[in-house]
C-alpha cells in the first residue's frame, strides 16, 4: 500500500472531524467577523427604520477611476443617503475625525487600523460622483459591533450598534422627494457591479494592490537608511 492511499483511507475515516479543527479558524478569521458584523447592522436596519422611508441596499461595489469601492451599506431615503461602514472588533477604541490610524488595545496587544471615517470618505465621493448629487447630502456613518468600547470622545456620525439607527432618524431635513429616491436607487442598483464571487475577488485584488503599494516606501525607506548604516 503507498503513502497515497494510507492518507486517503485516513482521511476517509476521519472525515468528520475535519470540521472540527476548521471552524475555530473560520470563526477567528476577518473574513468570518466582517461577514458577522454587516449582518447584524443589516438586521438592525431592516428591523428599526421604515421599510416605507428607508430602502437599504447592501454590498454595492462601485467602479472607480482607479478599481473599484465596496460599500457595505447604503440607506436610501427623503432625507439624504447614508453610507455605513461596519467595523466588527473588541477591545478599547482611540481616535479622533482627523487621525489617519485608529487605535485598538486589548490587555498588552496595541494595534493601528485605518481611521474608517476616512475609508468611508471614499464611499460617499464616489456615491455622490455616481449619482450626480452634492456631497453634503451623503451622511457617513460608522458602525462598531461586537464588544469594543470608546476611549475617546467620537464623531456623532461613530456609533455602536442601534446607534447607527438613532443616527440616521436625527436628520429630518426633507432633501429629495418621492420620486428622486425611487430614481436614485434605480441609478444605484442600474451602476453597482453585480454581486458576485468574481467581482467580490476583483475588488480585494484592487484592495490589496493600494496596501502594498502604500507599504513600498516604507520598505524603500528601510532599505535606503540599512545602507546609509552599513
Amino acid at each position: 500500500m503507498d503513502l497515497t492511499t494510507q492518507v486517503f483511507n485516513a482521511l476517509s475515516l476521519y472525515w468528520y472531524i475535519l470540521p472540527l479543527f476548521i471552524l475555530p479558524v473560520v470563526l477567528k478569521s476577518a473574513w468570518f467577523k466582517g461577514i458577522l458584523g454587516e449582518f447584524l447592522v443589516n438586521l438592525l436596519l431592516t428591523k428599526f427604520l421604515p421599510k416605507e422611508r428607508y430602502t437599504l441596499i447592501k454590498n454595492v461595489t462601485l467602479p472607480t477611476d482607479d478599481g473599484t469601492t465596496q460599500i457595505d451599506h447604503i440607506v436610501v431615503s427623503e432625507f439624504g443617503l447614508f453610507v455605513i461602514e461596519t467595523k466588527n472588533m473588541k477591545g478599547w477604541i482611540f481616535g479622533c475625525a482627523n487621525q489617519k490610524q485608529w487605535t485598538q488595545k486589548i490587555f498588552k496587544y496595541t494595534g493601528k487600523f485605518q481611521n474608517p471615517l476616512h475609508q468611508n470618505y471614499k464611499h460617499t465621493q464616489t456615491l455622490a460622483s455616481c449619482l450626480s448629487i452634492p456631497n453634503e447630502l451623503i451622511y457617513s456613518v460608522v458602525v462598531f459591533v461586537g464588544d469594543s468600547t470608546f476611549k475617546t470622545k467620537m464623531p456623532e456620525n461613530v456609533t455602536y450598534a442601534r446607534g447607527c439607527v438613532e443616527y440616521i432618524k436625527s436628520k429630518q431635513a426633507v432633501h429629495f422627494t418621492k420620486e428622486e429616491v425611487s430614481s436614485l436607487i434605480a441609478e444605484i442598483e442600474e451602476g453597482r457591479l453585480t454581486p458576485s464571487l468574481k467581482t467580490n475577488l476583483a475588488h480585494n485584488k484592487h484592495v490589496k494592490t493600494i496596501v502594498e503599494s502604500k507599504a513600498e516606501p516604507r520598505e524603500i525607506t528601510k532599505q535606503v537608511y540599512e545602507s546609509k548604516v552599513k
